[in-house]
């Protein structure tokens, strides 16, 4: 996404120079949300983006791994051969961690590429017993997708709750029964001791009967290759990349889910793994390299969606700094929200089935004006009503 959506950008913004899109894998340029869903169902045969790259002069050069980058040369090495270049986006994305100890073990998949769809698809349709590893977002997705497809599912995820790594436990708590409400069994606090043919087996001695297993554990910077190139990384293997979605090298920029960026908007530094991330960053990445300097900051209102369990999930923000939480209805309800406040003003926002919610919580966002809490916790009132 983000690397075709930098060529594309280039070309839309007037550059005329040659641009080539290196892509280790065979297939056509592709979308992946519809992988977790219409793909893995049968419903579509592939996710490939409309793009006329031959019409807009880009150059694909596809099942070409990149596995090295010298800077004072400007060329990477690649199992082809070298290829020079004047400026370089690194868009590499993110590479699914995998359980330790299942390497060879069969029936164990991943769902990150178009290939793991393809192998998953015939699994799901003969509806075995399926155990997910991982209850956030991606094993939430796939465990909807099994069930709908008629398997016996069976989540197990390390932390004491679902979806740890994202959201506060007091938000997370109503979302794991959706879990139960969609016929899949959700077991917290359990720790995979071991994968062999047919089972999983859990560090308390449980063993969960798995005609297939799929590891959802999340995913890191696929930036391995970067090591010793002057590339500078993060501790968490991302491209540390400044606001201008520049890398410490000259003439090097990385955008989407390999790398991260300072945002003054929230004070941190951010990595963010999700679709629009790939979108909107292109976009200042090919201002910033046809003005030759850096003109366009990147500071986003971070977004994402989920569709899991007939519910439509979206998120704006990042609340890691704020100081209240204010919810918008019931959480047993189908509909709901929740606001993240700091200093009075909303700095992220969670809606569940309520997208109006979400588009106008995304522009308070932007425009950073103190809200009205008794306002913003009232559902009846609309969200943009409750600014200052």
């Amino acid at each position: 996404m983000a690397g075709v959506q930098t060529a594309v950008a280039l070309r839309e913004r007037g550059f005329t120079g040659p641009v080539t899109l290196l892509g280790a894998e065979p297939h056509q340029p592709y979308d992946r949300p519809p992988l977790s869903k219409a793909v893995l169902l049968g419903k579509a045969e592939d996710s490939a983006f409309d793009v006329d790259f031959e019409g807009l002069g880009i150059g694909l050069r596809l099942g070409v791994e990149v596995t090295g980058l010298r800077a004072a040369e400007r060329e990477l090495d690649t199992e082809a051969g070298p290829v020079p270049y004047g400026v370089l986006v690194l868009a590499t994305g993110a590479q699914p961690l995998t359980l330790p100890g299942t390497d060879g073990v069969r029936g164990v998949h991943l769902l990150r590429t178009l290939d793991d769809a393809a192998r998953l698809r015939p699994v799901l349709a003969a509806a075995p017993s399926v155990v997910v590893v991982g209850a956030g977002w991606i094993g939430a997705e796939f465990a909807t997708a099994a069930r709908e497809s008629g398997c016996e599912v069976t989540v197990v995820e390390a932390a004491d709750r679902v979806l740890a790594g994202a959201l506060p436990a007091e938000v997370a708590a109503p979302m794991a029964r959706w879990y139960a409400e969609a016929g899949a069994e959700l077991i917290t606090g359990a720790k995979v001791s071991g994968v062999e043919e047919g089972r999983v087996l859990l560090a308390d001695g449980r063993a969960l009967p798995a005609g297939a297993v799929v590891v959802g554990i999340g995913a890191r910077p696929a930036t391995g290759w970067l090591a010793g190139t002057g590339v500078a990384l993060g501790p968490d293997g991302s491209v540390t990349a400044d606001a201008h979605l520049r890398t410490s090298l000259p003439g090097v920029y990385a955008v989407g889910d390999c790398a991260s960026f300072p945002s003054a908007r929230y004070g941190a530094r951010l990595l963010v793994h999700h679709w629009d991330n790939a979108l909107q960053g292109p976009r200042a990445v090919a201002a910033n390299i046809l003005a030759g300097e850096p003109v366009e900051a990147y500071d986003p209102v971070p977004y994402f969606w989920s569709e899991q369990f007939g519910r439509f999930v979206q998120y704006a923000g990042h609340h890691g700094g704020a100081d209240s939480l204010l919810w918008r209805g019931d959480p047993a309800e189908p509909a709901w929200s929740v606001c993240w406040l700091k200093d009075g003003a909303l700095v992220a926002v969670l809606a569940v089935g309520r997208p109006r919610d979400l588009a106008q919580g995304r522009r308070l966002i932007e425009t950073g004006v103190p809200v009205d809490p008794a306002k913003a916790s009232d559902p009846g009132t609309p969200l943009k009503s409750a600014s200052l």
